[in-house]
């Protein structure tokens, strides 16, 4: 498995990252299992966040770390200031309370990559990065970045960053996918379309996508007259869609791989650094996203693929 190194941390991240959305504590045997799969297949970062399951997404994980005594083994990916019913959590206030609730849950001091989950454009960047570099100054977070953040916003940052002496965005975390999504996924997600990618491929800044495998579009239990998935139909159902699953389902054949598989390379063999937040619940699943890792593709086939050419 392939590593990316992410601003300045000490170890690489393997180009796997664990996603976590679901786990709570109350099913440890499923998220003890899970995570010692993915350590098994060579995976060394999970990806979390403050809201996910109401908070039992970090406390399972800090569980699991004590109880296994795995911290050492593993980075750990945390995700806060996403928006509340009292609206946006982009000010200080906000964030180190949460950053403080987050590495409580965890069972940690620090966590080596830490992204905020959206961002709010009315907060000046200097003010967001003053925050985060006081946080990397203290040790609670080694490198940072964003997620759903426009490439406007990116940009401005790292451009503040430089010329006042501060650490900037070291990565970006939109959801980035063979299928594009036509509408948001929830509110203020942002995917990757041709400018965010020409940008990437400029920037050379480290993409993290989340939804990497389009939440299964690509493992063949949907076709375009089955319309029971509401979200997959309003996401990703169009005609340029299916057309890459036809695309993409001929070159696994060709390759003697699966479809789902075609479609996490994709992500993998950007020009540019790339990880994929995956979320294989057994043993197959997870063989499956590892032996991913090992399909290249030109950068012909990528194009074809992506419609670029016929």
């Amino acid at each position: 498995m392939r590593n990316i190194q992410i601003g300045n941390l000490k170890k690489t991240t393997t180009e796997l990252i664990m996603g976590t959305d679901y786990f709570t504590p109350e099913i440890m045997d499923t998220v003890t299992e899970v995570l010692e799969n993915y350590i098994h297949i060579g995976g060394n970062i999970i990806d979390t966040a403050f809201v996910y399951t109401g908070g039992k997404s970090e406390q399972a994980i800090g569980i699991w770390m004590e109880e296994n005594k795995r911290r050492d083994d593993v980075l750990l990916l945390t995700k806060g200031g996403h928006p509340t019913k009292e609206g946006s959590q982009i000010n200080k206030q906000a964030i180190d309370e949460e950053l403080k609730i987050s590495l409580e849950r965890l069972r940690t001091d620090y966590v080596e990559l830490y992204a905020l989950h959206r961002d709010d454009p009315s907060v000046h960047v200097g003010e967001i990065l003053e925050i985060l570099n006081e946080h990397v100054e203290a040790g609670r977070i080694g490198t940072f970045g964003g997620s759903n953040w426009s490439i406007k916003r990116l940009q401005e940052a790292n451009d503040y960053a430089e010329n006042h002496g501060l650490v900037g965005f070291s990565f970006s975390s939109p959801n980035l996918s063979l299928a594009k999504a036509q509408s948001p996924y929830w509110p203020d997600c942002v995917s990757v379309d041709d400018s965010i990618l020409a940008w990437h491929e400029k920037s050379n800044l480290p993409l993290l996508s989340w939804s990497s495998q389009a939440r299964g579009f690509f493992t063949g239990r949907f076709t375009p007259e089955d319309r029971s998935n509401e979200d997959l139909v309003r996401v990703f159902y169009n005609d340029a869609n299916w057309e890459r699953y036809r695309r993409a389902e001929q070159l696994a054949k060709e390759k003697n791989v699966e479809t789902i598989q075609i479609s996490l390379a994709y992500v993998l063999n950007q020009s540019f650094p790339t990880a994929a937040i995956i979320g294989p619940q057994n043993h197959t699943e997870m063989l499956s996203c590892r032996d991913a890792t090992e399909i290249a593709l030109s950068e012909d086939e990528i194009r074809w693929l992506d419609l670029r050419t016929t």
